[in-house]
């Protein structure tokens, strides 16, 4: 994939991006920041569905939803990031730092972990290939940090699809760790084996 534009808005202490990019044969990705109120029907839309039980949060009233994003938005370790296709919203992209997170208590924490949340919106279509074209795209936007080194991902290890989907991507299985909310799957991807991919 070749960008042909990526555009860098700086924004807190660790400068969280806007990426604006066009994947060849799949459309325009971009990244932003959420905006906890602008965004909170369409989270609170896509967050409270059964497919998204996942996610921890079928409950959550629309204010509770607009609470939890507003507090990501004042961190400087964690952020969240509303990912569109050609201006549709498509998935909601979370980023954190494992040593300043929970999972960071659960495994030894290298320099250079980044840590990684990813919600894919409801469908429109069934489109074969839809969901490894935009996970690259985001790699793409993660790896944009050259101080990243390598990734984690912590689903919850009842979600065998998410789990198939990161191993295919290339992250490799680590322990099975008990966090606060679930008992959660540990992948990694090393930032050598994502530039080799």
């Amino acid at each position: 994939m070749t960008a042909d534009r990526t555009t860098a808005l700086p924004r807190g202490a660790t400068g969280p991006h806007h990426h604006d990019r066009g994947v060849p044969g799949f459309g325009r990705v971009t990244v932003r920041p959420v905006d906890p109120d602008g965004d909170v029907d369409l989270l609170h839309g896509w967050v409270t569905q059964e497919r998204a039980r996942f996610w921890g949060m079928r409950e959550a009233s629309r204010e509770r939803v607009r609470e939890i994003y507003a507090y990501l938005d004042s961190l400087d370790t964690h952020h969240a990031y509303l990912v569109h296709r050609d201006g549709r919203p498509a998935a909601l992209l979370q980023t954190y730092e494992p040593g300043a997170d929970p999972v960071g208590a659960c495994y030894p924490v290298r320099a250079g972990d980044f840590g990684l949340h990813l919600l894919i919106g409801p469908p429109t279509a069934v489109e074969p290939g839809f969901t490894g074209t935009l996970v690259g795209a985001l790699l793409d936007f993660v790896w944009a940090e050259p101080g990243r080194r390598r990734l984690v991902v912590d689903p919850d290890a009842r979600n065998e699809r998410a789990i198939v989907r990161f191993v295919r991507i290339g992250f490799q299985p680590g322990p099975l760790v008990d966090l606060p909310e679930k008992r959660a799957q540990l992948l990694f991807l090393d930032r050598p084996s994502a530039d080799a991919a």
